[in-house]
């Protein structure tokens, strides 16, 4: 099988040839540019520049030589995007490391760290010193508690660092004329390319959307104390994403393989709000974009980032129409393995779950990550209905040992 064929087969619940293995298919599967420095190094693969393709989350753009080396199935639309020189600019980590990241964000570094600015000269985010992150500094509705008209939107959101820092293939704007037909031809040079599963990432986030706009607290509030605001909001956030869901989906439906969403709903102890609250205000308008999604390409999958214990929202969103749910933070809360691939099979494929990124990754020792990740796929991958990925990125503190003997484990797995 091709790494494609081998995604496609787990996402229809057929028994793959092996275990289909992501990495760096979407901004939760992948690795911070520390730790992928460090595993260069550690493989001796030659020296090469560093990408930081998301610059939140100091991710790096993971080149072929490593893919290749572990035999990775999948593979992120835009993350060829290195290959124009234009797109880029010089900077330096901490330590002083030499790297690039994308020319059309405006963060400058300055006494006590780095500070992301917007088109406005406002400062939106920051990365303290010390700190591998970056973070959210503005809430443009946070003290706002009375509006109710949010037909300016694209105003305030301005203020959102998640809304406004790209990543690939930003800058180019599939909205626009020019912006589409250039989308539209990278994704067909990567789907010419490769024979990996593409994964396409589309975003069409509602509740962290609402976050970053009123703030966490005052969001889960408006839902239980002020149903009618949030439901305001929500609606004018929908028709933006059902007019951007058809401009992507002219632009490069015919290219992808996975449509990728992403909406974190969960905590360490269960979700963020009650089933009843979810199917309220988010399943009828996941349900309209996945349904649309569809109805336009039936052999494409939808899959949802979604952090946390998240175990009693997961057959809504089957029922929504969503394929697959990454990273299965089985950590949480009722998210045990055994249960989820039990309760879900030919419901809901999980993409993740593969090896914990808490504990197990970060402070275990080589010789105990085998067996952990080789238990998990004992109970996770018969059957199909699986794709592994660790749960969530690789993270700046996790050693290059640990990271091998997970990619080995996987690939000795029969």
């Amino acid at each position: 099988m091709t790494g494609r064929e081998r995604v496609m087969a787990a996402l229809n619940f057929k028994q793959p040839d092996r275990v289909p293995f992501d990495l760096n298919a979407h901004r939760s599967s992948g690795m911070s540019v520390i730790s992928y420095r460090n595993l260069r190094k550690y493989l001796d693969l030659p020296p090469s520049p560093l990408y930081i393709y998301d610059l939140i989350q100091q991710l790096a753009i993971i080149e072929n030589d490593v893919l290749d080396m572990f035999d990775v199935d999948t593979f992120q639309l835009g993350c060829d995007y290195n290959k124009n020189p234009a797109y880029w600019k010089d900077w330096e980590l901490e330590d002083g490391t030499p790297c690039k990241i994308p020319a059309c964000v405006d963060i400058r570094h300055e006494p006590l760290g780095n500070f992301i600015y917007n088109s406005r000269g406002k400062k939106i985010g920051r990365q303290p010193k010390g700190c591998y992150y970056c973070e959210q500094s503005v809430w443009p509705l946070a003290d706002d508690f009375d509006k109710e008209d949010f037909s300016d939107y694209d105003d305030f959101a301005q203020d959102v660092m998640w809304l406004n820092v790209p990543c690939p293939p930003m800058p180019i704007d599939y909205k626009t004329k020019d912006g589409a037909k250039q989308f539209r031809e990278l994704a067909a040079k990567t789907r010419g390319s490769t024979d990996r599963a593409i994964y396409g990432i589309f975003g069409g986030n509602l509740v962290e959307t609402a976050q970053y706009i009123f703030r966490m607290d005052n969001m889960l509030c408006d839902l239980a104390g002020n149903p009618e605001r949030m439901h305001k909001f929500l609606d004018t956030l929908m028709q933006k994403h059902m007019e951007n869901l058809k401009a992507y989906l002219d632009c490069v439906g015919d290219y992808i393989d996975v449509i990728g969403f992403g909406d974190d709903m969960g905590t360490q102890n269960g979700p963020q709000f009650s089933t009843e609250m979810y199917r309220e205000f988010f399943y009828p308008r996941e349900k309209q974009m996945w349904s649309y999604i569809h109805g336009r390409f039936p052999a494409m999958k939808t899959c949802l980032h979604c952090c946390g214990g998240v175990r009693p929202l997961m057959p809504l969103l089957a029922e929504a129409g969503l394929d697959a749910i990454n990273p299965v933070q089985f950590t949480c809360k009722d998210m045990a393995l055994a249960d989820l691939k039990q309760e879900l099979y030919g419901k809901l494929t999980l993409w993740g779950g593969g090896c914990d990124t808490r504990d197990m990754l970060p402070n275990g020792k080589p010789e105990e990550i085998g067996p952990h990740v080789k238990a998990n796929l004992a109970l996770l991958n018969k059957g199909g209905g699986f794709v592994f990925q660790q749960v969530h990125n690789i993270l700046a503190d996790v050693p290059p040992a640990n990271v091998v003997a997970m990619f080995k484990a996987v690939r000795e797995f029969a």
